[in-house]
């Protein structure tokens, strides 16, 4: 019976120290995702340094967008057009967060619409919008994002829309 119950009593230990180093491990995983995903877009928008995506986009990258776009060569050029279209650009994120793949961030985008954007040319206003966009990270490559905005609004700020 002794024999029983320290061997319940290791299991039990065992599993619960599996659980928590698994747990550890999950987390660890998310932050460093946290880390690489935020300097990431501090590069590539504030910076301008859009070919950082060649090392942090996996190939096969999906931007859940109308229309949808795929691949590397696509992503890229649709955030240059953020690059070549703002000056004064300034890309904040406000809040962060990371649960085993999948991460959510909300931001922040301002600058000056001084060139061409997306076939749009320069007006000359500031935009100051806010959005939120969902992530996932795979063996630390962005393979997914989904961003939401007011997309409304960012056209009424450009002088687009009454």
């Amino acid at each position: 019976m002794k024999k029983s119950i320290a061997l319940i009593a290791l299991t039990s230990t065992m599993l619960f120290v599996g659980c928590k180093n698994e747990s550890a491990e999950r987390e660890k995983i998310a932050q460093a995702n946290i880390d690489s995903y935020s300097k990431t877009w501090e590069l590539v928008i504030n910076e301008g340094k859009v070919d950082v995506l060649d090392t942090a986009y996996a190939p096969e990258i999906v931007l859940h967008t109308v229309p949808e776009i795929k691949g590397i060569a696509k992503a890229k050029a649709y955030y240059a057009y953020f690059v070549t279209g703002f000056s004064n650009r300034k890309f904040i994120v406000k809040e962060i967060f990371a649960s085993g793949d999948k991460l959510t961030k909300y931001w922040q985008f301002k600058g000056t619409h001084t060139g061409d954007f997306m076939g749009i040319p320069a007006t000359g206003k500031t935009i100051n919008v806010e959005g939120c966009t969902i992530a996932r990270m795979v063996n630390g490559k962005i393979v997914e994002e989904r961003d939401f905005m007011d997309n409304m609004d960012f056209m009424k700020q450009l002088g687009l829309l009454k």
